[in-house]
């Protein structure tokens, strides 16, 4: 049996027929659960503090600071925080800090942590006051409202003095784990990545008819947007239930007036513009070309807008249930640059992303500018762009590499965009059942 990732993690549970040789369906099948086993994206917030530090100076009091390392597993020793000093003080509350569990431990609540307080100095050769190990599991001990408290150790104090009992208490106050739900939490908790395409039709593309035009259908292979199109395409209608994808034109005159139109549905069926699966907006795309006037400008803003109107009714439901990609295949320098601006600082507040694929050899730094990758975008009026959610990829990058590394490079922000959106906005998978909870928490 075969399948991509994307078909598992979006079913989590699949189950397929298993194929003899000469591709015939046995009476077996094989089912595939998925879950994501990390909680390395959590953040955890740890509140401590000491009483009755040793005093290491002379004319006042210790001014402790406390260390946390993580011990590796080939016997190195990671920092993970430091606390800030506070002066003059034996008994010293240090502020709250935030950690990733990933950063703490590795994600492995058992491995050793070691905590060591020292009496800053001026001139950096800092006093040690004592330490003591724990791991992340005993720390969670301070979840509840309760405390944790480890004696602080001074190992040649205590070989030397008979009597010695510590140098001090470290008090845990609060251990609070704050969940950082992933991409696959999403789509695994019902989120439905909704696929449009908008495909430019201007005439700086060429004669469709004429072999040199990006347009042109030859009769054994397909053009660069036909190959941009099916790259992405295959790799997102995965995440998509019902694999029906709007696919929209711009810039060209269409029948029956022959008027210019910049958010025309290539299947010409304002009603629905969806077509079945990806093979269908190539169906679309083949037979609308030959009824359309190539013409112009290139004007993108409009089509962003369509989908940024789907988007905005989507926040209404407070749901992480539909979060929305528009694919833009076009040839080069777009003509609305204010509007469109305008249009993604209004779209990076909406569950949505933009995917520009630039086709043949023009001069795409416009394109660049709009990918905010290189600094912040804003509006005409100077409206930064709440969240980075364009990515542009010229296609001549990859001309010669397989599907999947331009899929690889256009989709690779994607995920990353989806979580910033919900986890902004405060808003959690839809249903993730116990049983897959269960296993996010740390399991071993």
């Amino acid at each position: 049996m075969e399948c991509t990732l994307g078909q598992i993690v979006s079913q989590r549970k699949l189950s397929k027929s298993l194929l003899k040789h000469g591709n015939t369906a046995g009476k077996s099948s094989i089912t595939v659960i998925a879950e994501e086993l990390s909680g390395n994206d959590d953040y955890v917030e740890l509140a401590f503090n000491a009483r009755k530090l040793d005093d290491k100076d002379f004319f006042s009091k210790s001014d402790p600071f406390l260390e946390i390392f993580r011990m590796n597993d080939d016997a190195t020793q990671q920092l993970v925080h430091r606390t800030e000093v506070v002066m003059n003080n034996l008994s010293p509350a240090w502020k709250s800090f935030k950690v990733s569990v990933n950063s703490l431990c590795s994600g492995d609540p058992d491995r050793r942590l070691k905590c060591i307080v020292w009496d800053w100095d001026s001139n950096g050769k800092h006093d040690f006051i004592g330490e003591f190990t724990s791991t992340f599991k005993e720390m969670r001990g301070a979840m509840e409202g309760k405390q944790v408290q480890w004696e602080c150790i001074n190992p040649k104090y205590k070989a030397k003095k008979k009597n010695y009992k510590n140098s001090g208490i470290v008090i845990l106050n609060q251990c609070k784990i704050h969940k950082m739900h992933s991409f696959l939490d999403y789509i695994m908790g019902g989120c439905q990545i909704q696929f449009t395409v908008a495909i430019d039709f201007t005439a700086s593309n060429g004669d469709p008819r004429n072999s040199c035009s990006l347009h042109y259908i030859h009769p054994y292979q397909p053009n660069e947007y036909l190959k941009a199109l099916v790259a992405v395409g295959e790799i997102c209608q995965d995440y998509d239930s019902d694999k029906m994808f709007p696919a929209f034109g711009f810039g060209a005159r269409i029948p029956p007036e022959y008027t210019v139109s910049h958010d025309f549905a290539i299947n010409f069926n304002e009603d629905n513009p969806e077509c079945a699966g990806i093979q269908g907006v190539v169906e679309a795309y083949q037979s609308c070309l030959p009824k359309l006037q190539l013409y112009g400008p290139t004007n993108i803003a409009p089509i962003i807008q369509k989908v940024a109107k789907s988007a905005s009714e989507e926040t209404n439901t407070k749901e992480a249930s539909q979060y929305f990609i528009l694919l833009i295949l076009t040839d080069g320098v777009i003509t609305d640059m204010a509007d469109t601006r305008e249009a993604i600082v209004h779209a990076s507040h909406l569950p949505m992303s933009v995917i520009i694929v630039g086709v043949g050899n023009a001069d795409f730094s416009d394109m660049q500018m709009l990918d905010g990758d290189d600094g912040i975008l804003r509006s005409p009026k100077g409206e930064p762009v709440l969240r980075d959610i364009v990515q542009f990829v010229p296609f001549r990058n990859f001309k010669h590499a397989s599907p999947a590394a331009l899929a690889k490079s256009v989709l690779a922000e994607v995920p990353n965009q989806v979580v910033d959106y919900y986890n902004g906005k405060g808003i959690k998978p839809k249903c993730s059942s116990e049983m897959y909870e269960s296993s996010r928490t740390l399991a071993p």
